[in-house]
């Protein structure tokens, strides 16, 4: 990787000196996500971004867009990921969701570190864990989850109007949104975009737990 991105091993070092807030909440279902590190390859595909004809070294990160006929949280922007099954740790939820909605199989050493758990407005604690999945070129939708799949270059993530924060009837602390392209990306995913980037590409310690989601993503 080049530029202001880090090494697999420096994203480890970084990750590994800031300690993870958890939340303990026993009256929400926990569910993990695979904050998911790769070469950009053939690019993001989202409008305002270029579409590259070959792989490069830059990285990214692997985000998708759920599918459309779910019965929560259709057509909005993922990463790949869901609720911990019995047993497992958010690690291995992680990974396991990664192969079930993209066909992506990694193994244990691939996890980075994790990221500060969040609580959503639809009654989960989400724990993000940082995987580093190398080119990952043959990743696929899982159609019944998945109606497509990007790579959004972490150069995307440094923009000089990110992060956009503003207030919302009912909401006690601003809501966090992360532009991309042209658009925007809400949180929850927005706050482990931003934390990502603040921990892993800037190395400075940030909190997001208490940054708000925009009421479409109450439900």
């Amino acid at each position: 990787m080049t530029g202001t991105v880090p090494t697999p091993l420096q994203l480890r070092a970084r990750l590994s000196r800031i300690a993870v807030r958890p939340i303990d909440d026993a009256g929400r279902r926990r569910a993990a996500v695979a904050v998911t590190v790769t070469e950009e390859g053939h690019g993001a595909g989202v409008n305002g971004l270029p579409v590259h004809a070959s792989w490069c070294t830059e990285a990214a990160l692997l985000l998708t867009r759920r599918a459309t006929d779910l019965r929560s949280h259709a057509g909005q922007w993922a990463m790949p990921g869901g609720r911990i099954d019995e047993g497992e740790t958010p690690e291995q939820a992680a990974l396991r969701e990664l192969a079930e909605e993209v066909g992506l199989t990694l193994g244990a050493d691939a996890v980075l570190g994790r990221l500060d758990d969040y609580a959503t407005r639809s009654g989960y604690v989400i724990t993000p864990v940082v995987v580093w999945a190398g080119a990952a070129r043959d990743v696929v939708p899982n159609a019944a989850e998945v109606s497509s799949i990007h790579r959004i270059p972490t150069s995307e993530l440094l923009r000089a109007d990110a992060p956009l924060l503003n207030q919302v009837r009912g909401a006690e602390h601003p809501v966090l949104r992360m532009p991309i392209g042209q658009a925007w990306i809400a949180a929850p995913t927005a706050a482990f975009l931003y934390q990502f980037r603040e921990w892993c590409l800037l190395d400075r310690p940030t909190r997001v737990a208490h940054f708000d989601q925009p009421a479409f993503a109450w439900r």
